[in-house]
């Protein structure tokens, strides 16, 4: 596991004055914090992919520019890299009953093995080591114990939990998008390229690509690698402490092959970007880029990307528009300004922007 001490990097901002002088600012959570408004949070993808808007932002110099998603093909060169996640969300979500006949949900956070997983339990009492969890269909699981805020469940299951879960289980949408999961969210809160599953959130930036624009991109000689890394929920666990420094960023965890590095590394040598498609990109190669040089990795990473923190392997990024206060905010400030970055978010709210997982995007460097 690749452990990041929140003391690794520096939690403040330089804010420019007048006669080329700065000064220095401790940033706070609360500096991240914008008001939304509740229309704008996309409760249902639009019926195409691709018919999401783009905002373009000049990574140096803020400048935007409203487009649409299609728009991103002209943005890139055949020397360039497109990264991707193929991360693959599971059905994450199961309810059942104790054997008192309260309700209980569950939503498997990690899966250990075929039989074992760790997840999330909502209850009006925690179930104790030992109790018996029935679901639907006639599964069961068992309460192995407890770690940390999440428990430890056997299920009895003939083949895998995987199967299970695509059997029974229910799509974990976003704790913002107030509705049920319909059939469709089986397909749309999904990349048309995942391949590994374990992931309880999409990576939503790679939502906007559909096949045709991935033969149009892959026809322009711009070539994709891959890296993996599962979401978790604490995605969208809302940072709690008004000091960065104290914030205890969740574990994820990702992947970096050696056949992507040696992509980014031939990217380089033509002189061409390396551009993420999404935050989990960004914190994937970042990850893999502790030493200074990107080398393939695999292990839980607990990476907190803030503004001063120096990147090392991404040159430009897609992204969605996230949350207030959130760290995937403060990442995509890290990468360009925090000042262009609020600014284009108060731009896309004042232009009707949809926002968040099934809501539009935004480039940064292209």
């Amino acid at each position: 596991m690749f452990e990041y001490p929140v003391n690794t990097f520096l939690f403040f901002y330089l804010f420019p004055l007048k006669q080329g002088f700065f000064y220095f600012y401790i940033m706070k959570k609360s500096d991240f914090n914008y008001f939304l408004p509740e229309n704008l949070i996309a409760q249902v993808p639009l019926p195409q992919r691709t018919a999401s808007r783009l905002l373009m932002m000049n990574r140096q110099t803020g400048t935007l520019k409203d487009g649409q998603f299609t728009d991103f093909i002209d943005l890139i060169s055949p020397n360039d890299l497109l990264v991707f996640n193929n991360t693959k969300v599971i059905a994450a979500r199961l309810f059942g009953t104790k054997s008192t006949g309260g309700r209980i949900e569950i939503l498997i956070e990690r899966v250990l093995n075929d039989k074992e997983a760790l997840a999330h339990i909502r209850s009006s009492k925690s179930p104790k080591a030992g109790a018996i969890i029935g679901l639907d269909k006639h599964y069961t699981c068992e309460v192995l114990g407890r770690e940390d805020d999440l428990f430890h469940l056997s299920f009895n299951v003939e083949k895998s939990i995987f199967d299970m879960l695509a059997d029974i289980g229910h799509i974990p949408l976003p704790p913002y998008i107030q509705r049920e999961d319909e059939e469709s969210d089986l397909t749309r809160y999904q990349t048309v390229f995942a391949m590994e599953s374990g992931a309880v959130a999409a990576p939503t930036a790679g939502l906007h690509f559909d096949d045709d624009v991935l033969e149009r991109i892959a026809a322009k000689g711009v070539e994709r690698a891959f890296v993996t890394l599962h979401v978790g929920s604490g995605t969208f666990q809302p940072v709690r402490v008004e000091d960065l420094s104290e914030h205890i960023m969740h574990k994820e965890y990702f992947s970096v092959s050696q056949e992507t590095v040696d992509a980014v590394k031939a990217t380089r040598k033509r002189g061409g970007r390396v551009i993420a498609i999404g935050t989990t990109v960004v914190r994937s190669l970042e990850s893999a880029s502790r030493s200074g040089i990107l080398e393939a990795s695999c292990g839980d990473t607990n990476l907190f990307i803030v503004p001063s923190y120096e990147f090392k392997s991404v040159d430009a990024m897609l992204t969605n528009f996230h949350l207030p206060e959130s760290t995937l905010l403060m990442l995509v400030s890290a990468f360009s300004s925090y000042d262009y970055v609020m600014s284009a978010y108060q731009h896309a709210i004042e232009k009707q922007y949809r926002f968040f997982s099934y809501g539009d995007a935004m480039t940064i460097g292209l």
